[in-house]
């Protein structure tokens, strides 16, 4: 299986991307385009969001999404980790600076002590700030379901992210979202999906999708954050999958009351 290329900004190198099975890991160079038959948000509509730009082991610069749950911390997936992260908050546009941003770094890291890397289970991770962030209009939390909410097939939900609009599709930087629905699990069995950890979503007679640089995301049903953008075959064709948060409620909520 060859790898995909990713652009870094940091290096004229080609920067691999990791994909397993023919599945591809959402995570993307600094270039980042948009979701896949999504529409652009109304600005600042989704004000947990957070733009993440993460400098790798090998000094690549790698983007991600990721959501505020607290003032202090980002949710994301675990495959996002690197040696240094940047959150950015307040932003619709990220190539064009507002009065609405705030920057801050990341102080320490939590992927969840399970992350499997080859077979892309507990694919979750906490980024603590290293200063709180200021609650406007523009930047905000965004809710998560208790542990015994385990949303069912059927309901149609809304990824967000600044991930691409098409596999070779030049990058536009604005905010997108895309509804995509909660299928049965049977819908992913080609992903050895675990239905207790991880949600199936997107009808694949559609194009709608995330795609790289969407990963660490939110799937929003409802006001609520149900699920983490985490992987999708490389040829961007629904369904995706994502991590199923109430599963992580009392891992979060352990490091959240420890931090």
């Amino acid at each position: 299986i060859e790898p995909v290329p990713a652009r870094s900004s940091l290096s004229e190198k080609m920067n691999l991307l990791p994909v397993h099975l023919m599945f591809l890991l959402l995570c993307s160079s600094a270039k980042a385009g948009d979701i896949i038959g999504g529409t652009e948000c109304k600005p600042h509509s989704r004000p947990y969001m957070a733009y993440l730009e993460i400098v790798t082991s090998q000094n690549y610069l790698r983007a991600c999404g990721g959501f505020l749950i607290r003032r202090d911390f980002v949710l994301t997936a675990a495959h996002c980790a690197g040696r240094s992260i940047k959150v950015l908050l307040g932003a619709h546009n990220k190539t064009v600076k507002e009065d609405t941003w705030q920057t801050l770094e990341v102080e320490k890291q939590f992927p969840h002590p399970n992350y499997d890397d080859d077979l892309i289970l507990h694919d979750i991770m906490l980024l603590k700030l290293k200063e709180k962030a200021n609650l406007t209009l523009a930047v905000g939390t965004l809710p998560l379901p208790a542990q015994f909410n385990f949303i069912p097939p059927g309901r149609m939900c809304r990824a967000v992210g600044w991930g691409r609009t098409n596999v070779n599709e030049s990058a536009s930087d604005t905010l997108q979202e895309v509804k995509m629905r909660l299928l049965d699990p049977q819908a992913c069995t080609h992903f050895s999906l675990h239905h207790n950890l991880q949600l199936c979503v997107g009808n694949p007679r559609k194009r709608q999708s995330v795609y790289k640089g969407d990963s660490g995301g939110p799937l929003l049903c409802a006001g609520v954050a149900q699920g983490i953008a985490s992987y999708v075959h490389r040829n961007a064709k629904p369904p995706a999958v994502f991590t199923r948060i109430s599963h992580y409620r009392p891992w979060i909520n352990e490091i959240l009351r420890e931090n």
